[in-house]
């Protein structure tokens, strides 16, 4: 039985990722967008979004936290619902996405390094 009061470790991995989308506006967009060829002074405006990074950063890792409990927690195989087979492979694929969000998050502090 499906517990109906949360969403589903999905719902929490996209939210992850749509809170590091949010926090990387102003620092890994740009350079995103530059190396792309696509540019324009709107670009700058971006930079914009630096005071909220924290607040999306806090989002990512709360959402993060959230989406490898669901993964991690114990099935309850008593009722005789055990969890799929399939559950190494979306291990596998939230560690994936769980490195790449946490370089996006930190590379405003890494970054100046790669560039100087």
């Amino acid at each position: 039985m499906k517990d109906a009061s949360m969403p589903g470790k999905r719902v929490w991995l996209l939210g992850g990722i749509i809170a590091a989308a949010g926090a990387s506006l102003c620092c890994v967009v740009p350079l995103v967008l530059v190396l792309l060829g696509i540019g324009g002074t709107w670009i700058s405006r971006l930079t914009a979004f630096e005071p909220y990074r924290p607040y999306f950063a806090g989002l990512t890792l709360l959402f993060l936290g959230i989406a490898g409990w669901k993964l991690y927690r114990k099935p309850a195989c008593s009722t005789g619902t055990c969890p799929p087979r399939g559950l190494s492979r979306e291990r596998a694929v939230f560690w994936v996405i769980t490195g790449a969000l946490l370089i996006i998050l930190a590379f405003p502090w890494f970054g100046p390094l790669l560039f100087n």
